[in-house]
């Protein structure tokens, strides 16, 4: 309905309840100029578009970027955390392996230096103690060394230099020729421990223990 109509309907009513009424027209005139503007707002408000849809998904798509984002530096923090926890676990690692190697070649030096150090203890001592230390690397207990005792004081006396005056035997185990002893050390003619050495490998080849040599030498007069 326009706003022309409305003032029609509104004069019409007016007119023929008070017709010739100069205040009746100017109450009709006052009314229906009421109604046109009062029509005019409503069509003005009908004809306007409502933006409140609009408005809402416009917020609610900010809303979503705006979480997203969040999510986003969210997660960019919980990876720069994480690259920065595997840098540091990576060099304290790296660490802890150059700490073992350390150790693993401080622990080889000392074990190596201890293994030198009771070799050379072995061969410490009179010749009679030499061939006593000796024995457990042939798998000997030390009960064999009486036997092996007995067996070199018959053939040398345990003298570096003995000679057999009817042979070439020579030195404490009376190796026969005495140079093949040399297979030893250069110095077979003078040191007891290259004597002694070549001495218990002949008697474990051949008897098998001191005791074994020192019975066959006692059957027989010779080893």
């Amino acid at each position: 309905m326009t706003g022309i109509a409305v003032v029609s309907v509104v004069a019409g009513v007016d007119l023929f309840s008070s017709p010739g009424s100069s205040s009746a027209s100017e109450q009709v005139s006052g009314r229906a100029e009421m109604a046109v503007l009062n029509s005019g707002k409503v069509l003005a408000s009908d004809d306007k578009p409502s933006t409140a849809p609009n408005s809402t998904a416009a917020s609610a798509a900010a809303d979503a970027i705006r979480m997203r984002n969040q999510v986003e530096a969210i997660a960019q923090q919980q990876v720069t955390l994480q690259n920065a926890a595997d840098q540091k676990m990576a060099a304290k690692n790296a660490a802890l392996k150059r700490y073992e190697a350390l150790a693993r070649a401080a622990r080889s030096s000392s074990e190596e230096r201890a293994s030198r150090d009771a070799e050379r203890k072995k061969y410490a001592g009179t010749p009679k103690e030499v061939a006593m230390n000796l024995l457990p690397d042939h798998g000997w207990s030390q009960s064999q060394f009486s036997c092996l005792e007995k067996l070199w004081n018959k053939e040398s006396r345990w003298k570096v230099s003995a000679a057999n005056p009817t042979s070439s035997a020579y030195g404490i185990p009376q190796a026969l020729p005495g140079i093949r002893m040399a297979a030893y050390g250069s110095d077979w003619r003078t040191n007891p421990v290259t004597q002694i050495k070549w001495g218990l490998d002949y008697i474990e080849a051949t008897y098998g223990s001191p005791c074994g040599a020192w019975a066959h030498s006692m059957a027989k007069n010779w080893y």
